[in-house]
This record gives C-alpha cells, structure tokens and sequence, in this order.
C-alpha cells in the first residue's frame, strides 16, 4: 500500500502596492509518505483580492516528525511556476518554504504556522505570511506498470491484497461554453474553453469531482479555473442514461475577465447516455459566478466520459489492470513570438496524467505554468491522445508519440484566442518499477497567432496500474 494524502491550505499575502488588498491563495495539493519524507506536487489559484486568474503549479518535498502521538512539526518547501491577472509575477519562477505545528485526528490534520513566498525570476511578490494547512489521508494500492492490460482471474486474486472495496471513477474530456452576464466588459459574449475533469464515488450516489478548463476562442486568451466539488448520480433504464447534480467552488479569471479575488461558484446539472459498456456522451448547463455576481456565466458543454472501476473484483471474470503515468516535467519553448516584449525562449513546469486504454493508446491530460522567460502569467491547459511502442533495450527503453490540443494564454505570448496544438515524440527510461526517465522533442503552434515553437522537455514519470 501507498500511503499519501490530499492537503487543503491557505495564505494570505501582502501585495507590494500597500494600496492593494491582500492577495489569498488557497492551494490543493497530494503528497506521497515514505516514512518521515513526503513529496507530491499542488496547485494554487486566487480566492481573495484582486487579482483573480492568478494560478500556480509546483513540487511539494519536506519531513514530518512527530513530537508526540498526535503533536507533529511538518517543514517543507513548494517551488512552481506561474502568476497572472496582472501581478508582478515576473518570470514566474517560486520558492514557499514553510514550518508548521499540528494536531493529528482519526480521519485528518490540522496544522499552523510561519511560510515565506518569493517570486524570485523578476517578480516583486516576497512576503512572510502565515500558513493554514488541511490533511486528508489517501492510500491506494496498485501494481507495476508493465502489469497494465495483463489478465488475470478472480481465483488468482481472491486471496490477495485486492480482494477489498473498489472505487468508482470517470474521466471526461469536455468542451464548455460560457455566455457572459453580469457586469463584465464582455457581457454577452460567447467564449469556448477545453477541458478534463475526474470524478471519484464515494458510493454508488454520491461523488467528489475536480475540474480544469481553459479558453481557446471567443476572448483574449488567458482565463482559466480550476472548481472542485461534490455531486450526486442518479442512473435510470438499466443504466443507460445518468443525471448527474454538481455543486462546486474554485478559482477562476485571466483573458480580461474581471473575478474580483478569482473566487467562484459552479452549480450544474449532467445527462449522460451510455455509447458503449464504459463509455458515455455527456451535456451539461449550469451557472459560474462570483459571490457578488459581478461575474457570472451560463454554462453549456458537451463531453466524452469513460467510467472505471477501480479496484473492483467479480466472481468468474477475467480482471485487467489499467496503467497510469504522472509526469512531472520542464519544458523549454525556444524563439516564442510575443505580442510586444522581444521574441525569446520560455520555460514552463507541467503536469501530465496519461490513463492507457489499451497497451498501444492512451490519453491525456496536461497543464503547464511558466516559470522562467519573462512571461510568468502564460498557462496551458491540453488534451489528447499518445502511442507508445514495445519496451526494447532489454525492456527499460519506451518510444511514445502524442498530440494535444487546448487552451493557452497570458504573459504577452502570441496565442490569440489561445488555442494552440502541441505534436511531440519522446522516450521514457526506466529506472525502477515505478519511475521512468522522460524526455521529448516537439512544437507549441497558436492556430490563430504567431507562435510556432519547438519544445525540448526533461521530466520525471510516476508508474503504476490498478485493478480496473
């Protein structure tokens, strides 16, 4: 078993400009345990403020030491990538060290203490803050990745680690749009964003959801958000139809769209109609606003979801494990066209997650936030699907080639309405069961703008598979 947790945490930051209010991010981060070490990796985005839009990703590693059964110190440091909504987030680049004391509970931690922020490449954002911190305990089991798409029989596995209670989950690739109201300059306008969204049952009903958009048409490229909640299902004949009811809050703006503080509400509604055993065509409507309305949205979108069961054992069936890649990675762009700054290369650190469909195909889901390059407010956030050829080089060597397609905008980069196509191929060396050496050559092209980049990326991938 792995252990990890999910961290829920909170800061409250001075901006330079005294006259500004302060800048409160709110961060939602999973961390894996190996005995006192931890390392995982997070994201933050804006609730409070002015400064709406401003979203970072980055690595998560320290120590947790505990004082007494239940009193422990935790000292860590995050270092990312990203900005936006107009701050003085320079390249982008992060260090947030912190050192916090906290009171363990049976089913979660709470934790206080000091933090320190400096955007460090350029940026003028450098303060000493306190740090809130919210643990959620979540373990999993899974088994090496080579193991994804073997066979196995409900004899082989009755007596093992796997015989336990499965989980539900679905992923879904979707396309929304939003039609503006309220008091935005855009009010009226109709803007198209790309996105990817996990979901995770509780029960047979009840579910947590986590989704990640970004606009490619219909406004200046830049917005994105990133909503987390929780929904109830309901199936109707014979399971081929669902009704899915979502309710959930988040950080959103960027491309010119005014979110106050950035903090938002979603509430939706899903029907969904099965196309195959797994898989389902999904419609969505609902509402995105701020508290005060002053940004408010109507919703419309439409989505493939492909429905797991992970974990799940059956009597007389024949059991297949699914593999999952997690990448971590920097990216390098080279010569990319700027609206008006000088063209000049730009770096960004991303996250990808691939989930394979069969051992020849998988998809995919990535963001990225720059962090070196002058351009700390530019983002991506693509989909798509990747090949992979048969391990060679006495089974350590892994060919894979892949094409995305998303949103992507901010920190002056010419992406026009910000949909952009990225082609790559690449290799993975492994290193032990679990982790694999990445590299990859590909291009960054705006379908509507002038950047055309080559990209070169080296990054780490996490391994594994589960029981589907």
């Amino acid at each position: 078993m792995q252990e990890g947790y999910f961290v829920f945490d909170f800061l409250s930051i001075n901006m330079p400009d005294n006259s500004e209010n302060n800048m409160g991010l709110s961060g939602i981060h999973y961390n894996l345990k190996f005995d006192k070490f931890y390392t995982g990796l997070g994201f933050y985005g804006s609730v409070m403020g002015e400064r709406g839009g401003f979203f970072t990703l980055g690595l998560n590693t320290g120590f947790e030491t505990f004082l007494t059964k239940n009193l422990f110190l935790n000292s860590g440091i995050h270092f990312g990538g990203g900005g936006g909504a107009g701050a003085p987030d320079g390249g982008g680049a992060f260090i947030l060290p912190k050192l916090n004391i906290g009171l363990k509970f049976k089913k979660f931690s709470l934790s206080t203490g000091y933090s320190y922020i400096n955007f460090f490449d350029g940026g003028k954002i450098e303060n000493h803050q306190v740090h809130l911190e919210l643990q959620l305990p979540f373990n999993f089991y899974s088994s090496t990745y080579k193991n994804a798409e073997k066979e196995f029989l409900f004899s082989d596995l009755k007596k093992s680690k796997w015989n336990k209670k499965h989980r539900k989950m679905s992923f879904m690739f979707n396309i929304d749009n939003f039609q503006i109201n309220g008091m935005s300059k855009y009010r009226g306008k109709t803007f198209s964003l790309v996105g990817f969204e996990i979901n995770s049952y509780l029960n047979n009903y009840w579910l947590y959801f986590a989704k990640f958009d970004g606009a490619f048409q219909g406004i200046p490229s830049g917005y994105m958000n990133i909503i987390l909640g929780i929904g109830h299902h309901f199936t109707f004949n014979k399971n081929n139809n669902n009704i899915i009811v979502k309710f959930g809050i988040g950080s959103g703006g960027g491309g010119g769209i005014d979110s106050k503080g950035g903090f938002l509400v979603y509430p939706d509604i899903s029907l969904e109609q099965k196309l195959t055993t797994n898989t389902f065509i999904s419609i969505n409507k609902g509402y995105l606003m701020n508290p005060d309305s002053s940004f408010e949205t109507s919703t419309f979108g439409v989505g493939i979801k492909y429905y797991s069961e992970i974990n799940k054992l059956d009597d007389n069936s024949k059991i297949t494990f699914k593999g999952f890649e997690f990448i971590i990675k920097q990216d390098a762009y080279f010569n990319v066209e700027r609206y008006t700054n000088k063209t000049e290369n730009l770096y960004q650190i991303s996250f990808q997650i691939n989930y394979k469909i069969n051992n020849r195909i998988y998809l995919a889901g990535q963001t990225s936030f720059a962090n070196f390059g002058n351009a700390g407010a530019y983002a991506e956030g693509t989909v798509g699907l990747g090949f992979l050829s048969n391990y060679f080089m006495k089974d350590k060597i892994q060919i894979f080639a892949q094409s995305l397609i998303g949103g992507a905008g901010g920190g002056n980069i010419a992406t026009g309405q910000g949909l952009i196509i990225k082609p790559s191929i690449g290799a993975n060396y492994e290193m032990n069961s679990k982790i694999a050496f990445r590299t990859s050559l590909g291009m960054a092209r705006a379908t509507n703008e002038s950047m055309d980049s080559p990209i070169f990326s080296l990054g780490l991938c996490y391994q594994l598979s589960l029981l589907k």
